[in-house]
């Protein structure tokens, strides 16, 4: 979708990534060290300046006591984490319970390594799960589950009672999870992130992600993360030192030092001010209809007041004739979903969202 808007000089609302500066002072950092000669690799698991504040954080966030040496890599892009935990994990005829709709890179990569994706469909509109659904799925085949939270596509987050059911479900088994948790500090509108870091029970079997770029507004600098209990991170580490070896040096030395100079809490609060502002400017002049969102920088919105299009054929409508893109919600079920909702991102200057409303004004 963002090639098509490009070739039709589309507002994109569609992948997700911000339009707007990285924070000068992250930059200055950047500089900084490479002026200083931070130019060769880093340390395989990351530098571990980074390594030890991501600790330090999580662990007074979360409760738990992640060790910077031998629990934590630093990774590139939390895509690759989501691809290396996989495949140090997954074999032949192995079974990945997935929520649907999902993050589309999961089930190809679970298919890579062997393994086959079992999807346990989130109910429309609110994206909670089938608990019933999901225990009658588990089988000896199962090896791990994919959770994500704030989840995208939908903006849902995992309550403490989801946590709750889940660990009635593996407490006894050898099922690992992989959780994807690149949103960590993108939630708003009253919501909380809770992590499988604060339950011991999940956190024992847990690989977690994280996203800086997500975090810092710095999406192409690709830097993400992985923790695991020692002994999950060590298969990690066998896989990782292989795929990219280390990840740019002088930026995970700035971003430690960042990370110690922000507080991590605003940036819940500034995304919520981007979604109020979309989701306000699309009620006062759209039909879409929009659906609740606590988290990531995702909004679904429905569109079957505007037209009976499928999802993907109005998308490539609305983007080719009225100069706006969207992401359709199908492309991220395994089977065709025919919800007619489509996802903006608003992690977007205001400006570009009022040019993109001005625009759906006139549908």
């Amino acid at each position: 979708m963002t090639a098509l808007a490009n070739l039709h000089q589309a507002i994109n609302l569609s992948q997700g990534f911000p339009d707007f500066a990285v924070d000068p002072k992250l930059v200055g950092l950047v500089n900084h060290y490479m002026e200083k000669g931070y130019n060769q690799y880093a340390p395989m698991a990351g530098a571990l300046a980074l390594r030890e504040k991501l600790c330090e954080l999580t662990n007074a966030q979360h409760g738990c006591n992640y060790q910077a040496d031998k629990e934590i890599t630093i990774t590139a892009g939390a895509t690759q984490a989501i691809a290396t935990a996989l495949a140090a994990s997954i074999r032949e005829g192995d079974e990945v319970i997935v929520f649907s709709p999902a993050y589309d890179s999961y089930i190809p990569m679970i298919e890579l390594n062997g393994g086959t994706a079992i999807t346990v469909k989130l109910a429309h509109p609110n994206y909670a799960i089938d608990w019933e659904q999901f225990k009658l799925l588990l089988n000896h085949r199962t090896k791990m589950l994919i959770i994500n939270t704030p989840h995208n596509p939908s903006g849902a987050v995992w309550q403490d009672e989801d946590y709750q059911k889940l660990q009635e479900f593996v407490r006894n088994s050898n099922i690992l999870i992989l959780a994807d948790e690149v949103y960590e500090h993108i939630v708003f509108n009253g919501a909380k992130h809770r992590s499988v870091r604060a339950y011991p029970v999940l956190a024992e079997r847990s690989f977690v992600v994280g996203s800086l770029g997500k975090t810092t507004h710095s999406t192409g600098w690709k830097v993400g993360y992985c923790m695991a209990p020692a002994a999950l991170m060590k298969e990690f580490q066998k896989l990782h030192q292989f795929q990219v070896f280390s990840v740019n040096h002088p930026v995970q030395l700035a971003l430690a030092d960042y990370l110690g100079q922000i507080n991590l809490s605003e940036i819940g609060a500034f995304y919520g001010e981007k979604q109020a502002f979309l989701e306000k400017l699309i009620i006062q002049h759209t039909a879409f209809k929009p659906l609740p969102s606590f988290g990531s920088y995702f909004q679904l919105f429905d569109y079957s007041a505007i037209s009976d299009q499928k999802d993907l054929e109005f998308c490539e409508w609305l983007c080719t004739e009225k100069g706006v893109a969207g992401i359709p919600l199908s492309p991220f079920y395994l089977a065709p979903d025919n919800t007619k909702t489509i996802r903006f991102c608003f992690a977007k200057n205001q400006a570009t969202i009022e040019s993109a409303i001005e625009r759906l004004a006139k549908l």
